[in-house]
């Protein structure tokens, strides 16, 4: 895949950022329905974690290299984790059902498998001609041989 198939002109075009995003209004959705005492605990941390998620996918997209938005996904990741946990917790306190607590659950593993693959399709842009090569197992010296000059 080419480099610049990789990263979209927008943060829109992203599915992953897509996917986050209905977690996060979902995710709102759900809570709405948790203790009122909550609202400046479990609630409150639920939806700054969501909300992080395709928060941090936007802005690490709008950042000027490959590194820095790899970095942000990084951090979208962490967040995305949190909230698999927090959910976790809001199930054993009986403030989600089962059945809203699996689909959550489906949604943020999607969401996941897309952020790996992401970070993944970036980790493996950055690696220079030489060390592809070493990993196909040819050496970069073997692989000089064969290289033909240029014609004017």
């Amino acid at each position: 895949m080419a480099p610049e198939e990789i990263v979209a002109r927008s943060y829109r075009e992203l599915f992953v950022w897509q996917k986050a995003k209905a977690l996060a209004v979902r995710l709102y959705r759900e809570t709405e329905r948790f203790p009122n005492r909550e609202a400046y605990g479990l609630t409150s941390q639920m939806r700054r974690s969501a909300v992080s998620i395709a928060s941090n996918i936007a802005e690490g997209q709008g950042r000027l290299t490959r590194g820095e938005f790899r970095h942000f996904l990084g951090i979208a990741r962490g967040s995305l984790l949190e909230l698999e946990t927090q959910l976790a917790i809001a199930v054993d306190l009986e403030y989600l059902g089962q059945v809203e607590y699996e689909s959550l659950a489906q949604d943020s593993y999607q969401t996941l498998g897309l952020l790996n693959r992401l970070i993944e399709s970036l980790r493996d842009d950055k690696l220079s001609s030489e060390s592809r090569i070493e990993r196909r197992g040819v050496s970069p010296m073997e692989n000089l041989e064969t290289l033909k000059p240029l014609k004017p």
